[in-house]
């Protein structure tokens, strides 16, 4: 007898490679998974200018990221591909009166300064195209060009100051503008986030106690699954070696200043970098 709804993921398009090169932009849901990937000596930026929520805001860390790190991009370590991770909170959007432009954060300014907008499916699908255009351009234009492969999400985070309605909608809008986009790109996929949790994991014991983020716990299953999904064999395997050697790295002794420890720390570093070194070699 089945006891819940497993949510059946769409096998996707590609593979994520070890110690890939990675972009998370979004809500603090793409905190929490790209926090996972840096712990797994994936090469990771992770909202690098704080959490965005909205599609416009997404589309300037994109912009604003490309631009500040474009020498980084060009002269970087080798690698063939950038994968990017999208997550989508809100379709809600504040504008500056005094100027009419979308701001990514009002900065604790008076709430009179703005007026709260929603984004239409259009709207949200535009800004999404846009986001990838500047991100394929950008890297079809360096001296070794390298291609795209973008995954949307939809956090699961729910927004209880619209009203548990109003947040239905929001998130419907950003479904239904992801699904247009993915529809169009033969580089995007979309990862079931919202559904896992809404449905695969619909119990409280999977929210934190304001019983509106995920649980660490949820959060995991959600890594489990794109690890079973996403991930290549060689990205398993790294992961599997990688794994002693990380729980020997967090082991926190008694005299940490003892010789044994010491010792047994620099093994732990070296087989580390060994590790580094032979899965590196594949980029």
């Amino acid at each position: 007898m089945e006891f819940r709804t497993p949510v059946a993921i769409v096998e996707p398009s590609f593979s994520i490679e070890p110690l890939e090169e990675m972009l998370f932009v979004g809500s603090c849901f793409a905190d929490n998974i790209g926090q996972r990937f840096l712990d797994e000596h994936f090469r990771a930026t992770v909202n690098p200018y704080g959490t965005m929520y909205n599609p416009v805001s997404v589309f300037h860390t994109i912009a604003q990221w490309l631009d500040e790190k474009d020498r980084f991009v060009a002269d970087g370590p080798a690698s063939n591909r950038l994968v990017v991770f999208i997550t989508l909170g809100t379709n809600h959007v504040y504008r500056l009166k005094s100027t009419g432009e979308i701001v990514d954060n009002c900065q604790k300014r008076p709430q009179s300064l703005f007026t709260e907008e929603e984004l239409s499916i259009d709207e949200c699908a535009d800004s999404l195209r846009q986001s990838v255009g500047l991100l394929q351009d950008r890297l079809a234009s360096l001296n070794h060009p390298r291609t795209l492969q973008v995954i949307f999400t939809v956090s699961p985070i729910r927004y209880a100051k619209y009203g548990f309605h109003e947040s239905q909608l929001s998130k419907a809008t950003l479904l239904l503008a992801v699904n247009r986009v993915v529809k169009e790109l033969s580089n995007a996929d979309y990862f079931p986030a919202y559904e896992i949790v809404l449905d695969e994991l619909r119990d409280y014991r999977f929210y934190k106690d304001d019983m509106l983020h995920p649980s660490p716990q949820a959060v995991e299953y959600i890594w489990q699954q794109l690890v079973a999904h996403y991930f290549s064999p060689a990205a398993r395997r790294f992961l599997d070696e990688w794994k002693p050697i990380k729980a020997a790295l967090a082991h926190r002794p008694f005299h940490p200043e003892s010789a044994e420890y010491q010792a047994f720390l620099a093994d732990a570093r070296q087989k580390e970098q060994e590790l580094l070194m032979r899965y590196s070699a594949r980029l």
